[in-house]
């Protein structure tokens, strides 16, 4: 299986670049700085040089991945940021590290993965619970609760635009034990990694565009 996971320097990306490899699959993984890159080679995975921020570098991705097509993508670059609830307005700056990095890095990386899809492909986006409208009963995170409901959205509208080549989803995937997450969290990355490996493996067309727990129970957008 190949497989492109976007967004590896650490934490959960980084653990889907370890499980696959270990699992012998063919994997290329974007990361942001050369100490994560060469930690991705060290791992055996074709690494890509990619800063989401950057309008130039998300360009090109493209030709970076010209040629190749994969089975298996994961979309998993994002920034909790500057926890900020309801009603306090953010900084710009704040918001646009945020949104640019959440909403507007994958736009940027869509288009380049167009031509990736091998037929019958999965494409699987790191949401998070926060992003439900349905689930939400606190207004704290009010920033990075807007950017995931927001990524949600572009996650939809993948699964239209990629419907009959590749099944889309968004995944929560749990509160994991990374910077973002921290410590007290109730998931280790390989725990959480490895969950949503055994999900995404049983999705198929019939499940285009869901909105998926790391254990694969359906969530309400």
């Amino acid at each position: 299986m190949k497989v492109l996971v976007i967004g590896a320097s650490r934490g959960i990306g980084l653990e889907f670049v370890k499980q696959y490899r270990a699992e012998g699959h063919e994997v290329t993984a974007t990361a942001r700085d050369e100490a994560a890159l060469q930690t991705l080679k060290a791992l055996g995975a074709k690494a890509l040089p990619l800063e989401l921020l950057d309008a130039k570098s998300c360009a090109g991705l493209a030709w970076q991945l010209d040629g190749l097509q994969f089975d298996t993508i994961w979309l998993n670059a994002g920034v909790f940021g500057t926890d900020v609830a309801a009603p306090s307005a953010p900084t710009q700056a704040e918001f646009d590290l945020v949104m640019h990095t959440n909403v507007l890095g994958p736009m940027r990386v869509l288009p380049a993965l167009t031509d990736c899809l091998a037929q019958n492909a999965k494409l699987a986006l790191l949401s998070s619970r926060m992003g439900s409208m349905a689930l939400r009963t606190s207004p704290n995170a009010w920033l990075y609760r807007a950017s995931k409901a927001a990524a949600n959205s572009l996650l939809k509208d993948a699964a239209i635009a990629f419907g009959g080549r590749a099944s889309c989803v968004a995944f929560h995937p749990g509160w994991v034990k990374t910077d973002m997450g921290g410590s007290s969290a109730d998931l280790s990355p390989a725990e959480a990694v490895a969950s949503m490996r055994a999900v995404l493996a049983r999705v198929g067309p019939q499940d285009n565009g869901a909105f998926l727990n790391f254990d694969g129970k359906l969530l309400p957008w």
